[in-house]
């Protein structure tokens, strides 16, 4: 059992530069689609589709969708960053924001006037290194039972991301979730590139692949149990 929470504790993002030249494997991919069929979902629904996208026609379509980060996204992005070391350890959850494009975390860059404002375009570069996508999509005129809005379906759609996650970890293969596929515009287009039905909707993206160069050591931090469990009823804090 220790082995399952050594890879569910080693599975990180991985943002590039993925080699173009090394492949995942025919046996990988497969090994990765399973788990993702193996996703709990709601009454067994499993409802949801996945695009595998490797040919780089394709791939260079994908990436030349303008997907401009949001001022709302970098504002909310920015209060979950620490700037330095001590502060993340300290505050247990968020990143750094070394972790992120210059650009990101400097609030001046926002404005529609900066001259960095064009560094805040984000499908070009993870896409346009990476050998192969995961395209998730699910059935928007379906929803799981007795579930207004969906919430468990939505969970589900997290399962298939995280099944697929871990088993990349085990290979050794690297991910990179991209989520703005699920923004309007975006989707819209990837929509035609991929010839996406009107009733299907895009989840989520994942670009797979091997690292170019190894993957720097990067703080992760993750809250203590007994911050967040209680026993019994709420405030009550486990027993040491």
């Amino acid at each position: 059992m220790s082995e399952i929470l050594d890879v569910i504790q080693a599975r990180h993002s991985s943002r590039g530069p993925f080699d173009p030249n090394h492949p995942v494997s025919a046996a990988s991919q497969r090994l990765i689609l399973e788990a993702a069929r193996w996703a709990p979902t709601p009454a067994n629904m499993q409802n949801f589709e996945i695009i595998v996208v490797d040919s780089r026609e394709r791939i260079d379509a994908l990436e030349k969708i303008p997907a401009e980060m949001s001022e709302k996204f970098l504002r909310e992005n920015y209060q979950q960053l620490s700037f330095s070391e001590q502060d993340l350890h300290a505050k247990k959850t968020g990143m750094l924001a070394t972790d992120f494009p210059e650009a990101w975390t400097n609030p001046e860059a926002w404005d529609p006037y900066s001259d960095t404002r064009s560094q805040l375009s984000f499908l070009a570069r993870p896409i346009g290194e990476t050998p192969l996508m995961l395209i998730v999509l699910y059935d928007s005129t379906k929803r799981a039972p007795g579930s207004d809005g969906d919430p468990v379906g939505l969970i589900s759609l997290g399962c298939v991301m995280e099944n697929m996650w871990l088993m990349c970890e085990s290979l050794g293969v690297g991910v990179h979730v991209i989520t703005v596929v699920s923004n309007g515009p975006v989707e819209a287009l990837m929509r035609d590139v991929l010839h996406i039905p009107k009733e299907m909707n895009v989840a989520f993206a994942c670009c797979l692949g091997y690292t170019v160069d190894a993957t720097p050591d990067y703080s992760r931090v993750r809250r203590d149990l007994d911050s967040f469990v209680h026993h019994d009823y709420f405030g009550q804090r486990l027993a040491d």
